[in-house]
């Protein structure tokens, strides 16, 4: 998007406002908790909203749906705390206020906008010249304005019918790692790109910037915002070849084997800095968004024990994290660990298969039966 500088004082004034209601919402079921032992839901909260327009100008000023997803928003954050604790996690994550600084998007959930060529008509903003990446497809349902690095973005959620690929037979097991990003069952690397090492340099000074800066001032606020591009930079990147090496997979490959990582676990450990920055993570979740939409299959194997089994007799062969070559005593085969590993996750992924088929050049057999989730 690229509002004027009007716009822009309009929309930084209406995340403002969203923003203290957010915390004035948050507040009240917190006191309401404590006086009656009770929450207040989003119903007795949202008919409020005439009221405190009546009283407050300024909330008048900002569209009356998207006054209704903030009061939304925090109904969502509440329902997921509990949740979780009906759950039993250890980390509940009672919700917080949220800081002006870091309420950055407005969303109008069913009307209040209009798409044009070039523009888009925005209810209480005006009409701001955007510039499409691409042609918007199917019937737009909903559309966020997000600040982000000093930029403003126009995110547009569409109703579209789902395409399915051409069948495919073809299977594959991948390996995700920290030295190659990615090894599939035939052989085949995806290079890791190491965005996050590759910019260090760039991300230190500008938070070299931003500690010499007097707080408050203006120009920390500019050195803030240097140093959001710098991170948003290297998160643009990735996404973009998380996209593109999932679209890959996907177009090719009918049946996709992957482990079933536990990546949290994984950022906590000494190689942290290296697992947030190959991202591994979102990299399977696109993977099975692109997959439900084409209509192809995603197994998930547990992971225990891929690195240390043969793929062709199974036997278990241990190795150090340093030993990157697989030398089985019994059958002989000898290929680098990683392809190793990815072909036991297409085994195990071919024994978990709804149709239980055998696909051409595999043998669709597993000794094991892990727990997996699948998505077609």
């Amino acid at each position: 998007m690229f509002p004027t500088s009007a716009q822009v004082e309009t929309l930084d004034r209406q995340l403002g406002v969203c923003c203290e209601l957010y915390n004035a919402a948050l507040q009240e079921r917190r006191d309401c908790y404590h006086a009656t032992g009770k929450s207040i839901a989003f119903p007795a909260q949202s008919s409020q909203l005439p009221g405190i327009k009546a009283d407050r100008p300024d909330v008048g000023e900002v569209f009356s749906q998207v006054l209704q997803d903030v009061l939304h928003r925090v109904d969502k954050t509440f329902k997921a705390f509990f949740g979780r604790v009906r759950r039993g996690e250890k980390k509940v994550g009672f919700p917080r206020w949220r800081s002006r600084r870091r309420y950055d998007s407005l969303t109008y959930p069913q009307m209040g906008f209009t798409l044009e060529d070039r523009h888009v008509n925005v209810s209480k903003i005006g009409r701001v010249k955007i510039k499409l990446h691409r042609p918007v497809e199917g019937r737009v349902k909903t559309l966020s304005l997000k600040r982000e690095a000093g930029k403003w973005y126009a995110l547009f959620s569409c109703e579209v019918e789902a395409v399915p690929l051409p069948a495919s037979d073809e299977a594959v097991g991948i390996d995700v790692g920290l030295t190659t990003f990615a090894v599939l069952a035939d052989g085949s690397e995806i290079a890791n790109p190491c965005y996050a090492r590759k910019a260090a340099a760039a991300v230190r000074r500008a938070q070299r910037k931003v500690a010499r800066r007097k707080k408050r001032g203006n120009s920390r606020r500019k050195a803030v915002v240097l140093l959001q591009k710098a991170h948003a930079h290297v998160v643009n990147q990735r996404n973009d070849f998380h996209h593109k090496a999932a679209r890959e997979i996907v177009n090719r490959f009918g049946l996709i084997a992957v482990e079933d990582l536990n990546v949290k676990g994984l950022a906590g450990s000494m190689l942290a800095r290296s697992v947030h920055d190959a991202g591994w993570g979102m990299f399977l979740a696109r993977i099975d968004e692109k997959a439900e939409s084409a209509a192809r299959l995603v197994v998930r194997v547990n992971p225990n024990g891929t690195t240390q089994r043969c793929s062709g007799c199974q036997t278990v062969v241990p190795k150090t994290l340093s030993q990157r070559w697989h030398e089985c005593p019994s059958c002989g085969l000898s290929l680098s660990r990683d392809e190793n590993a990815a072909r036991e996750i297409l085994r195990l992924g071919l024994g978990l298969s709804l149709d239980a088929r055998t696909w051409p050049g595999t043998a669709c057999v597993a000794s094991e039966a892990p727990a997996f989730r699948h998505g077609e």
